[in-house]
């Protein structure tokens, strides 16, 4: 599947995203393969993985277009999504069509700016699709700027600028598919049919709804939550 192939896929449809941590109970990539597959036959036009193995698995799996990431934690930055060179270039061998990764203003490990990650990055693999994870518009248009061939609302309210942020964040959606030649894609707080639909009313491209469907534990809590106010 070529570039142009991978966008006409998923444009106007649902991304499914398949992650479970070490610490959750459907952690597994045997688990998130066949979790990719519940979501393909239930009409997911892609699916979004964290790490090499669960990757792999999926492509095994299913044949839709995948957003990969490496979710990475290092001690002298507060980014962990595919935070450094290393990460991308496991990624790329894994053929995942997207790369997303941490675009926010933060610093990546080892003192290194986004701008001087990103500039290698591209000039190493110039045809393959990066995705940048932004939590504000000015991030947005500033990757956008420096070569992202998608932006993402993925980290609006999970840094200490946007902490507090409604989610999903419609208005940051809105600003930034208004703004921007690019796909945007909403992702992050999506729990109903009807936010899904705001959302792609906002003017996304596409939109990734992962917790709402693929996490169990966390839907059971909500149910509880309702039961116990």
């Amino acid at each position: 599947m070529d570039n142009l192939e991978c966008l006409s896929a998923i444009r106007g449809k649902l991304i499914v995203s398949c992650q479970a941590l070490q610490e959750e109970p459907l952690h597994g990539s045997k688990i998130m393969a066949r979790m990719a597959l519940a979501a393909m036959e239930g009409g997911a036009a892609g699916i979004r993985a964290n790490s090499v193995e669960d990757i792999c698995a999926i492509r095994q799996t299913v044949s839709l277009p995948l957003i990969g990431l490496i979710k990475k934690i290092y001690a002298d930055s507060e980014v962990y999504i595919t935070p450094t060179q290393k990460e991308v270039d496991a990624l790329v061998q894994t053929g995942c069509e997207i790369i997303a990764l941490d675009a926010t203003d933060r610093i990546r490990p080892g003192g290194q700016t986004l701008q001087a990650l990103f500039s290698r990055m591209r000039a190493l693999y110039p045809q393959q699709l990066f995705m940048a994870d932004v939590s504000t518009f000015e991030e947005g248009i500033y990757a956008r700027e420096i070569g992202f061939d998608l932006v993402g609302t993925t980290l609006c309210g999970y840094t200490s600028e946007t902490a507090g942020e409604e989610r999903p964040c419609y208005s940051l959606l809105s600003r930034l598919s208004s703004a921007l030649s690019c796909p945007v894609i909403g992702e992050g707080g999506i729990w109903t049919p009807e936010q899904l639909r705001r959302a792609m009313d906002c003017g996304a491209y596409a939109c990734v709804v992962g917790t709402a469907i693929t996490r169990p534990r966390d839907i059971t809590r909500r149910f509880v939550q309702a039961l116990e106010a």
